[in-house]
């Protein structure tokens, strides 16, 4: 018994050690030392469990389940909220649960029908637009909006604006036009989706030693990557492996 109480004191002792370091509440010392198992174990889920890896995983792995159990159920509330208050916030959140549930054309007439008065020139709203103009095959429309965006704010989102602005000139079959600008993001976008895309036109152009180098590369480069990179990046790398077997 003495041990166990020693040993208990002493774990007591680290977590309001912590709660100090870590500028907690000084009411937590009192309930920790005051219940020395119970306020222990209230201050671990309340105080440091929600920070950890564990419990980001724990919130996607819900958050997955959810997802199945009722798919629709954000884009309902994001139809209330806008029915309520049609608030240019409330269009953008509808807009961008339309592209998650792939309702492109809704998404396309949400953006637009902010693109007014103050916002018309917003550049979050026309990346949104011209986003989903490409994703609805709107590829002229898409160019243009994702053209002007690079010209008016060229540091805004750069890379994904320029991605948008490579994937709707490939869309039109601008394939030369297209290619530097994939070149580019392969150096610099994060993510692989753009390593990807120059290397399947790279083939797709009929340079295949040229795009055999560039996804090899990509394969290679996320084998030093963590793990969670790798999952994140699982579409475009299991791309890279077909395309390297065809």
């Amino acid at each position: 018994m003495p041990i166990l109480a020693a040993l208990a004191f002493f774990i007591q002792i680290c977590f309001a050690y912590h709660a100090l370091k870590t500028g907690r509440p000084y009411w937590w010392l009192f309930v920790i030392m005051a219940f020395p198992v119970m306020g222990c174990v209230l201050y671990y889920f309340i105080e440091v469990f929600p920070t950890t890896k564990e419990s980001v995983s724990a919130e996607k792995a819900i958050r997955a389940f959810s997802k199945k159990l009722d798919p629709d159920k954000n884009l309902r509330e994001r139809v209330a909220d806008l029915e309520a208050c049609g608030s240019v916030d409330n269009r953008l959140a509808l807009a961008r649960e339309c592209i998650e549930h792939e309702m492109f054309a809704d998404a396309i007439t949400l953006y637009k029908s902010c693109l007014a008065g103050m916002y018309e020139n917003d550049p979050d709203i026309r990346f949104g637009y011209a986003n989903a103009l490409e994703l609805n095959s709107s590829f002229a429309d898409a160019e243009a909006v994702a053209a002007r965006l690079l010209q008016t704010h060229p540091k805004h989102h750069a890379n994904e604006v320029r991605l948008v602005y490579a994937k709707a000139l490939e869309g039109q079959g601008k394939l030369e036009q297209a290619l530097p600008e994939f070149q580019r993001l392969a150096d610099t976008y994060a993510g692989e989706e753009a390593r990807w895309r120059y290397g399947a036109l790279l083939k797709r152009l009929g340079k295949a030693t040229e795009a055999r180098d560039v996804l090899q590369s990509m394969l290679r480069r996320a084998e030093r990557m963590p793990p969670h990179y790798r999952d994140a990046q699982g579409e475009w790398l299991e791309l890279a492996r077909e395309n390297l077997q065809v």
